[in-house]
C-alpha cells in the first residue's frame, strides 16, 4: 500500500523551526524533489516499537519533501546498516547463516511485519503446553523490530538463538542446520506461542460417509481451526485432501488435512551416476572408463550387473571392483550386499575383468615403482617411488617366477608405444639400424608378444628378457624377496593373494605408455556433468510429482478397516485450500542409511505469475489461486556445510540479496538458480 502525505508549505519566515512528526514505522522511507535521493540531513529517531511509532525531527527547509510509506526501496549499489527501512543485515553468530536466510524471509513477510509492529503481546498463550511461553515469539517479535527500526545497524541475533536453543537444543551450539527444518520449527513455535485458543476442545473426527466433499473439507476446517487459531494459521497455512484406496478391497478412505508449506520431490532423486575404469587382463584392451547409473539406495550386486552390461562382460569373466588410493589398492569391494552409499564421489575406482577360475588359484597384484631422483642441493638419494594403477591377474599353478614374469608382461601388452614412438630411443645392435620398417616391428614387439602368446616354457624367454628390464619382488609381511625366473614360488593352499612390487628401469617407462595406467578418473565429477537446459524442470512437474498417485511404503502400510489388517495402499494428495502465504520446499537434500546427498536440479520457478487453478481441486471463486514471488532461500555447497542466503523483493520488482549482515541490490534474472532452495509466495488478484 502507498501512502502519499503532502506536508503544507512554509514561509520563508518560518524557515529553520522544527517541526514534530509522528508517523507508523512499517516500511516508509522519505523521498525529496529528485528522484530516489534520500533526505541531506539524518533523521534523528526515538523509537516507540509498543505502539508500533517513531518520532522524526527533521528541518523544515525539508518539508516540501513527501513522505512516502512504502515497501519499495532506495537504488544503490549495497547497504550495511546505513539505516533504510527493511535492509537490516543479520550478523552470522558461527554458521547461524541458515537462520539468518529464514528469518529475513520471515520479516519481509507483509502480513507478519503488520502484525508483530502492532499490539501482538496480547496474543500470547503463556499456558498453551505445546508452546515456548511466549519466549520464542517475544524474542521473533523484538528481532523483526529491530530489523526495520530506522537507522538499524545489522543486528546480532543472540537472544533470539538462545530463545532458540532452549527449546528446540538441536539448535544449539554453532553446527550448520538445515534451513528448512529451522523455518518447520519457527513457524510451528509461534503458532503455539500466539495461538488465540486458551482451552482447546476435543473433537471427534467424523467418517465422511458418503457426504460431499466441500462439506467434509468445511468440517474438518473447521474442526481445525476451534483448536488452532494464530496468525501462522491465517497466513500460512492450508489444507489438501488425502485419498487412501486399499489394493485388495477397494476400500475408500478420504481425509482433509492442513499444511504450513509443501515439500515437493525433485526427479532423478533415486539414481546415481558413477565412472569406474575397467581393466582387462587378456593382454588385449587398453583400460577404458565407463559411466554408469545405479540406485542410491543401492547395493554393490547392481553397480556389477551395471557395469558389466557397459562393457559387455562375458560370461565366462567375472569383475572385481577395487578403490585405489595412493597408487595402490586401498580396499577391495568385493561383498556384494555392501551399499553403494558407502562409495564417495572423490573415489577412483577401477574394475578387475578376471577369467572365472577357480577361486583357490592365487590372486596376484602388480604395483609399479619408478625410481625418483631428487634434484637441488641437499637432495635426498633416489628412492623407488609407487605409481600408476595396479595390474591383477589370477594364475593357475603358479609354481615359479616365470610365470609371474610372463603374465605381467601380457598384462603389459596393450601400454606398449608404437614404433614409431620408441625406435629412435630403442638401443639394439648395428644390424636393426639397417633393417626395414617390419624388421624393427618385430624386433621390438615380436620377441615380447610371442612370449606373452606362447607362455613361460616357450623357450623364446632369452629374446624377451634382454627387451624387458623389470624386478620383481614378493612382498610379504618381513620384507620382501627378489623373484627371479627360474626361483620356486612360495605359496600354499592358504595363501589368497600375493603382493609383487615391480621396479621399472627408466628404458621400460619409455617404452610403455604410462600414462594410461596412471590417468583415473573421480567416481563423480559434478564439472563433467554440467546442467543441461533439457535438465532443467518446472515447478509445475515437480507439483505434479508431489500430487500423483504412489503406493504407500512397507514401513507406511495403511490399517484398512474392512479387511482388518495393514495394507499398502495407494495414496494419492489433492490441494484444496490455498492459504495467503504459499511456502514451497524444493526436496534437494536425500536421507538414506548410508546416504545423504544434495541434488543440484535447476527448478524452473514462476517469479511473476505462479498460477495453480490447475492444481487445486476445489475451486473457491471468491480467492485467487495465483502468486507473486517474494523471498527464496538459497543453499549453496553440498551436505557438509555450505553457505544460505535469501534473495527478497523490496517492491516493484527491485530484488536485494540478504547474505548475512551484508545486503546489495541484485537483478531479477539472477533470482532462478539451482541454489533455490525455500520459496515464498504471496496471493494476488488475478489480472
Amino acid at each position: 500500500m502507498n501512502e502519499i502525505i503532502n506536508l503544507p508549505k512554509f514561509s520563508p519566515g518560518k524557515q529553520g523551526k522544527e517541526v514534530l512528526l509522528e508517523l507508523h514505522v512499517h516500511g516508509f522511507f522519505v523521498f525529496t524533489n529528485k528522484t530516489d535521493e534520500r533526505l541531506a540531513e539524518p533523521m534523528k529517531t526515538e523509537n516507540s516499537f509498543g505502539k508500533s511509532r517513531v518520532r522524526m525531527n527533521m528541518n523544515s527547509d525539508n518539508l516540501s519533501s513527501q513522505l512516502m510509506l512504502t515497501n519499495t526501496s532506495l537504488s544503490g549499489s549495497g547497504y550495511r546498516g546505513i539505516g533504510v527501512l527493511g535492509f537490516a543485515g543479520l550478523q552470522n553468530l558461527g554458521n547461524t547463516c541458515f537462520m539468518n536466510s529464514a528469518v529475513q524471509c520471515l520479516v519481509h513477510t507483509t502480513q507478519l511485519v503488520d502484525y508483530c509492529l502492532g499490539d501482538y503481546e496480547k496474543d500470547i498463550n503463556h499456558e498453551n503446553p505445546l508452546g515456548m511461553h511466549g519466549e520464542l515469539s517475544l524474542a521473533f517479535g523484538e528481532l523483526l523490530r529491530k530489523l526495520w527500526a530506522p537507522g538499524a545497524m545489522p543486528v546480532a541475533p543472540r537472544m533470539f538463538k538462545f530463545k532458540l536453543a532452549k527449546f528446540a537444543p538441536q539448535f544449539d551450539g554453532y553446527n550448520q542446520h538445515d534451513s528448512q527444518e529451522f523455518l518447520a520449527f519457527l513457524l510451528d513455535g509461534l503458532h503455539e506461542d500466539l495461538n488465540r485458543v486458551k482451552c482447546k476442545p476435543y473433537i471427534e473426527a467424523k467418517d465422511a460417509e458418503g457426504r460431499p466433499d466441500e462439506e467434509v473439507a468445511d468440517e474438518h476446517w473447521l474442526n481445525h481451526l476451534a483448536r488452532n487459531a494464530s496468525i501462522i494459521v491465517d497466513i500460512f497455512q492450508g489444507q489438501y485432501r488425502s485419498t487412501l484406496v486399499c489394493p485388495v478391497c477397494k476400500k475408500v478412505s478420504v481425509t482433509f488435512d492442513p499444511f504450513m508449506y509443501l515439500t515437493l520431490p525433485l526427479p532423478s532423486t533415486t539414481m546415481r551416476t558413477m565412472t569406474l575404469t575397467v581393466f582387462s587382463t587378456d593382454g588385449i584392451m587398453l583400460p577404458m572408463p565407463f559411466t554408469i547409473t545405479v540406485p542410491k539406495g543401492g547395493r554393490l550386486k547392481d553397480l556389477i550387473d551395471s557395469l558389466s552390461l557397459a562393457c559387455s562382460l562375458k560370461d565366462d569373466e567375472t569383475l572385481l571392483v577395487a578403490e585405489i588410493y595412493k597408487n595402490q589398492i586401498f580396499r577391495l569391494l568385493d561383498g556384494p550386499s555392501d551399499s553403494v552409499a558407502l562409495i564417495r564421489d572423490d573415489d577412483k575406482l577401477v574394475a578387475y575383468r578376471l577369467p572365472k577360475v577357480s577361486e583357490t588359484c592365487p590372486l596376484v597384484v602388480f604395483s609399479h615403482q619408478q625410481l625418483e631422483r631428487p634434484y637441488g642441493f641437499g637432495a635426498m638419494a633416489p628412492n623407488w617411488k609407487l605409481f600408476g594403477v595396479p595390474l591383477i591377474a589370477r594364475i593357475e599353478n603358479l609354481s615359479s617366477g616365470s610365470e609371474i614374469h610372463y603374465q605381467f608382461l601380457k598384462l603389459l601388452r596393450p601400454f606398449l608405444m608404437p614404433v614409431e614412438d620408441v625406435v629412435n630411443d630403442y638401443d639394439g645392435d648395428e644390424t636393426r639400424n639397417t633393417v626395414n620398417e617390419n624388421s624393427k616391428v618385430e624386433g621390438i614387439v615380436s620377441p615380447l608378444v610371442s612370449y606373452c602368446d606362447a607362455g613361460p616354457d616357450s623357450g623364446e624367454e632369452n629374446d624377451v628378457h634382454l627387451n624387458a628390464d623389470f624386478k620383481f619382488y614378493l612382498v610379504d609381511k618381513p620384507g620382501s624377496s627378489e623373484i627371479k625366473m627360474n626361483d620356486p614360488v612360495p605359496i600354499s593352499s592358504l595363501t589368497k593373494n600375493l603382493d609383487v612390487t615391480v621396479h621399472w628401469s627408466d628404458k621400460m617407462i619409455e617404452k610403455y605408455d604410462t600414462c594410461l595406467l596412471s590417468s583415473l578418473p573421480e567416481v563423480f565429477k559434478p564439472q563433467l556433468f554440467a546442467k543441461r537446459h533439457e535438465e532443467s524442470i518446472s515447478l509445475y512437474k515437480c507439483l505434479e510429482g508431489f500430487l500423483q498417485e504412489e503406493p504407500l511404503g512397507l514401513d507406511d502400510m495403511w490399517y484398512c478397516p474392512r479387511c482388518k489388517k495393514h495394507q499398502q495402499a495407494i495414496k494419492k494428495l489433492d490441494l484444496w485450500r490455498l492459504p495467503e502465504i504459499l511456502v514451497i520446499h524444493l526436496k534437494r537434500f536425500s536421507y538414506s542409511r548410508f546416504f545423504k546427498n544434495k541434488l543440484e536440479t535447476y527448478v524452473d520457478f514462476p517469479i511473476h505469475d505462479l498460477n495453480l487453478s490447475n492444481y487445486i481441486s476445489h475451486i473457491d471463486n471468491q480467492l485467487s489461486n495465483c502468486y507473486q514471488l517474494y523471498a527464496v532461500t538459497n543453499h549453496y555447497g553440498g551436505m557438509g556445510g555450505g553457505h544460505y542466503t535469501a534473495f527478497i523483493d523490496h517492491g516493484h520488482g527491485r530484488w536485494y540479496e540478504f547474505d548475512d549482515d551484508r545486503v546489495f541490490p541484485i537483478s531479477e534474472d539472477r533470482i532462478k538458480s539451482s541454489a533455490a532452495y525455500v520459496l515464498f509466495y504471496r496471493r494476488v488478484r488475478e489480472m
